[in-house]
């Protein structure tokens, strides 16, 4: 074991703690006696009935797995869980998170996002994988440019519909990420000026609606067009080789070539 790989979980609590201070926001495994608290931030975001149950949190919890609460004083303004999975190597997935309205913007997703890091580096995980919607680029910004995850998968219509109050009866098309935690990339994208736009050349790209929810609330001849559209062009970038990046506008599609993606950047 190399001094690197000892040293990775000590440093990654300690971005947590930078970000726990800049945020004013705190975010820890929630104890059993608060598991409704994380039921109620996912209801508030999904609909009444949307989230799992208290039961659910329980075993899962009780099992190892993390389900965080963050909390500004003793207010819950966001919830995430994961569980482990091994599908083409062991990893965390993590399934849900969400962010109460009046919090969203202030840092809270990232927050859960570096206490997921570090406890999986902790445990002797160093890859936490999730899947977002493709066209919501706040997201996608978030997920590849300051987190350093990378695209792995498209998946059509993943979870068929959801029927729930973020997603409607759109369709539920997900790219799945890997996120690489002690990697070179990952690594620098942490480290990077949160406010810096990175630079990708490629010849394809795909422009995405700055607000699709949005869109798709206020239009949904429009969303619905966008998402077909949006599927012909990553299936067909995917199948010739290239990877997603973003920038202000939507993805780059760059070659996806060994140590590529940390070249790509200017």
């Amino acid at each position: 074991m190399t001094d690197a790989t000892v040293d990775a979980p000590v440093d990654a609590w300690r971005s947590v703690d930078r970000w726990r201070r800049r945020t004013g926001l705190d975010a820890a495994q929630a104890p059993t006696e608060r598991l409704g608290a994380v039921v109620e931030v996912f209801e508030a975001t999904w609909g009444v009935g949307r989230s799992p149950d208290r039961s659910f949190f329980t075993a899962l919890s009780h099992a190892g797995n993390p389900v965080i609460l963050v909390t500004d004083g003793d207010q819950p303004v966001g919830a995430a869980f994961a569980m482990l999975g091994w599908n083409d190597g062991l990893h965390l997935h993590s399934h849900m998170a969400a962010v109460l309205p009046g919090y969203r913007g202030r840092g809270v997703g990232g927050l859960m996002k570096l206490v997921q890091r570090a406890d999986a580096l902790e445990h002797g995980i160093r890859e936490i994988r999730w899947t977002y919607d493709p066209l919501v680029l706040r997201n996608a910004r978030f997920n590849l440019g300051r987190l350093g995850a990378r695209v792995v998968a498209f998946h059509r219509d993943f979870y068929g519909r959801l029927g729930d109050a973020v997603s409607g009866d759109d369709a539920s098309d997900r790219f799945e990420v890997a996120w690489e935690l002690d990697s070179p990339r990952v690594l620098a994208a942490l480290a990077a000026d949160s406010s810096a736009t990175p630079q990708w050349v490629g010849e394809r790209r795909l422009e995405l609606t700055p607000d699709y929810h949005a869109l798709r609330a206020e239009d949904p001849a429009e969303a619905s067009r966008l998402r077909a559209r949006s599927r012909q062009v990553i299936e067909s970038a995917l199948t010739d080789g290239l990877r997603p990046e973003t920038d202000t506008a939507g993805y780059v599609f760059v070659a996806d070539e060994p140590g590529a993606e940390d070249r790509g950047k200017s």
